[in-house]
C-alpha cells in the first residue's frame, strides 16, 4: 500500500515538471525588406511578312513536279458546259490552257496540241476584242529596299520588321555617355497603379503617335530584361534595379509619328537590330525575336 502511494506522488511530480511553463524568449526582430525596383514596359511591334517566301531550288522542283502529276491526272476541265461555243471566254480560256500545258509539259502536248480545242486562237486574236491584260506579277524587291529607306513598313516584305526607336530619357544619360546613340524598343515607366499592358498601350501612344492601328497581343510579357547601375545607390531606399517587361504587339495600318522624346525610328529585322542597339541589350532580347 505505501509503494502504490509512493508511485503515484512520483507519478504527479514527474507530470508537474512538464507543465512548467516556457521561459521567455527575447524579442524577434524583422530584416527591413529591401526597396523595389523600377518597372518599365517595352513594346516590341511587329510588322508580320506581307509576301510569301522565296521557295528554294528543292521546293521548286517539288512544285513542279506535284503540278505536272495534277494536270496529267486531273479530268479535262468541261469547258464546253461553262462557256458558250465560239465566244470570246471560251478562246480565251483556251488560250491560257495551251499556255499551262505547254509550261508543264512542253509544246505539242496536251491543250497545246494542233488538233486541240481553239488551238487556231492566238494572243493577237483577243487583242482585237480589247482583253489584253497584264498578268505579270509585283517584284518582289520594293524601291525601299533599293533606296535603304529603313522608315518605310513596304520593305522586307519576305521578313519580320520591328519598331526601334532613338529615345531621349532619364535613364539613358544614366545609364551611357551618348543616350542619342543607343536605340531600343518603345519604353516608358510603369505609373502608379497601372497594368503592364495599359503601360504598353500609353507607350505607343506617346512615344509613336495616335496614326497607327495597332494590336496588343497579350496582356502578359513575353521577356524580361533587368537594368543595373554601376554602382551601387548611395541611397539605400533607392531603386536597386530597373525591371524593363516586353509586350508583343502588332501594327495593322498606319506609320510611326514620333513623339517629342523619340529623336529617329526605323522598322528592322533581327539582323540589323543586332547592328545598331548595345551588345548587353541585344543578348536580352535577341531570343524574343523570330529569325525569319
Amino acid at each position: 500500500m505505501l509503494a502504490d502511494n509512493t508511485k503515484a506522488i512520483l507519478r504527479r511530480g514527474l507530470a508537474t515538471e512538464v507543465l512548467h511553463p516556457p521561459l521567455p524568449t527575447p524579442a524577434q526582430t524583422h530584416p527591413k525588406k529591401p526597396p523595389r525596383p523600377k518597372l518599365h514596359t517595352a513594346v516590341i511591334l511587329n510588322r508580320s511578312p506581307i509576301l510569301t517566301r522565296t521557295p528554294t531550288s528543292l521546293e521548286r522542283t517539288y512544285y513542279t513536279y506535284q503540278s505536272r502529276l495534277q494536270r496529267a491526272l486531273h479530268n479535262p476541265f468541261p469547258y464546253d458546259f461553262y462557256f458558250k461555243p465560239g465566244s470570246l471566254l471560251e478562246s480565251k480560256f483556251n488560250l491560257e490552257e495551251r499556255k499551262r500545258d505547254r509550261k508543264a509539259f512542253g509544246p505539242g502536248f496536251g491543250a497545246d496540241h494542233p488538233r486541240a480545242p481553239g488551238a487556231g486562237v492566238t494572243a493577237q486574236d483577243l487583242k482585237k476584242f480589247g482583253r489584253d491584260e497584264d498578268e505579270s506579277p509585283a517584284p518582289r524587291v520594293h524601291a525601299s529596299d533599293v533606296n535603304g529607306d529603313v522608315k518605310s513598313l513596304d520593305r522586307k516584305g519576305q521578313r519580320n520588321l520591328y519598331l526601334l526607336v532613338q529615345q531621349r530619357t532619364d535613364s539613358d544619360a544614366a545609364t551611357t555617355p551618348t543616350p542619342t546613340t543607343v536605340w531600343k524598343f518603345p519604353e516608358v515607366a510603369v505609373a502608379d497603379k497601372e497594368l503592364l499592358h495599359e503601360s504598353a498601350a500609353r507607350d505607343l501612344r506617346e512615344l509613336c503617335g495616335e496614326a497607327m492601328d495597332t494590336w496588343i497581343v497579350s496582356r502578359n510579357p513575353i521577356g524580361l530584361y533587368e537594368i543595373h547601375p554601376p554602382t551601387a545607390p548611395a541611397d539605400t531606399a533607392a531603386p536597386p534595379k530597373t525591371c524593363v517587361f516586353f509586350l508583343k504587339a502588332h501594327i495593322m495600318a498606319g506609320q510611326v509619328k514620333p513623339g517629342r522624346s523619340v529623336t529617329d525610328f526605323a522598322w528592322l529585322t533581327k539582323k540589323e537590330i543586332a547592328k545598331r542597339v548595345d551588345e548587353r541589350y541585344w543578348h536580352g532580347i535577341k531570343d524574343m525575336l523570330s529569325d525569319f
